[in-house]
């Protein structure tokens, strides 16, 4: 065998040697797979516990769609045969799952649509709510959750920590009932200044129509930043409080940076790593947790549709909105957990 011949067989022979990004690109795929292959289990859950659960309520959806008119034995019958209540509560399972990984949620007994046109038509309504409540409340949370941990045990910092405390406890649908009567229908001096509720008068089209929109936003946005900012304020505050003592900041604070220097430039950039896992999570949250404040509001969104879809009960209905809401809070807290590691490069090893 040639030197050559030899050189090559040595080559092959010898291990393969793994550069440290070629390692960090492994462990993060190995993370992200086990992180997304738990939310897929997690779907499935949801999916199986919407389908059972609600067919505990109490009631008869095919009676109450008949609105309390007197029907006929036969026609119960054949509308429980259209919407497939005669089959086995094991094949009405198997169906629903076998459409619903498919993207087929049904049809709705009370709107005789697909019930995926109808999270469709609603959706847009609730993301401009939630959408609009969600910037304020977590810039807002952010700004003074910062200023509190650099004014630590100061008066600013408890009255900011102990007014986030006592909103982030209260109840939102009380929260907006209040508003109600306060600023909508008026109370003492104060004249009602707001829609009692839904999302425009009617009649109004190009900027007068933007401008009636907003005007209905306002209370039901007040009420979602009023209860969320308080948690946003707290992550912050406490991760910044934990960098504060850092090293990295006494060498700075050594070089002559002002102190709003090395917070904007130094402390903060750090301490937003847990603020970052927080907003995805707050961002599914939101979307899933605002149907309490849309039915206070009489907004046509996804929140008042479920509860409307509740209240016969629409199966289909209340099935997919519950499965969209579940998968939403899934999505986002999996995409927390995909981002994190881009941040700090420690977690997912």
């Amino acid at each position: 065998m040639s030197s050559a011949q030899k050189t090559a067989a040595a080559a092959l022979a010898a291990p393969t040697v793994r550069t440290p990004r070629a390692r960090t690109t492994t462990a993060y795929l190995r993370y992200g797979a086990g992180k997304v292959g738990g939310a897929a289990v997690s779907l499935l859950a949801v999916l199986v516990t919407g389908f059972f659960l609600f067919r505990l309520i109490p009631g008869d959806p095919v009676r109450t769609m008949t609105g309390g008119r007197p029907v006929s034995a036969e026609q119960l019958a054949a509308y429980r045969k259209e919407f497939g209540l005669d089959l086995p509560l094991w094949q009405q399972f198997t169906d629903y799952c076998g459409k619903a990984l498919t993207g087929d949620l049904g049809t709705s007994y009370q709107f005789r649509a697909p019930v995926i046109d109808k999270i469709t038509e609603a959706l847009p309504n609730t993301l401009v709510l939630t959408g609009t409540a969600f910037v304020l409340y977590t810039g807002l949370g952010i700004f003074l959750g910062t200023r509190a941990a650099w004014r630590n045990g100061r008066v600013g910092d408890r009255l900011n920590t102990g007014l986030a405390l006592t909103l982030y406890s209260v109840p939102s649908f009380w929260l907006g009932l209040l508003l109600i009567i306060v600023f909508s229908v008026g109370i003492g001096p104060v004249p009602g200044l707001f829609p009692t509720g839904g999302m425009e008068s009617g009649g109004e089209e190009g900027l007068a129509y933007v401008l009636d929109v907003a005007h209905h936003l306002i209370l039901p946005v007040v009420t979602l930043v009023a209860v969320e900012y308080g948690q946003t304020l707290l992550v912050t505050r406490s991760a910044l409080l934990d960098e504060m003592g850092s090293d990295y900041l006494t060498t700075a604070r050594a070089k002559g940076l002002r102190d709003d220097l090395v917070r904007r430039r130094h402390a903060v950039p750090n301490a937003l790593l847990p603020t970052v896992t927080l907003v995805f999570v707050n961002l599914g949250r939101t979307v899933a947790g605002v149907i309490l404040v849309e039915t206070v509001f009489s907004w046509p969104g996804l929140g008042g549709l479920f509860y409307q879809a509740l209240s016969v009960p629409d199966l289909p209905l209340v099935q997919g909105l519950f499965l969209f809401f579940a998968a939403t809070v899934i999505i986002m807290n999996t995409l927390a957990d995909l981002v994190y590691p881009l941040l700090d490069p420690r977690v997912g090893r």
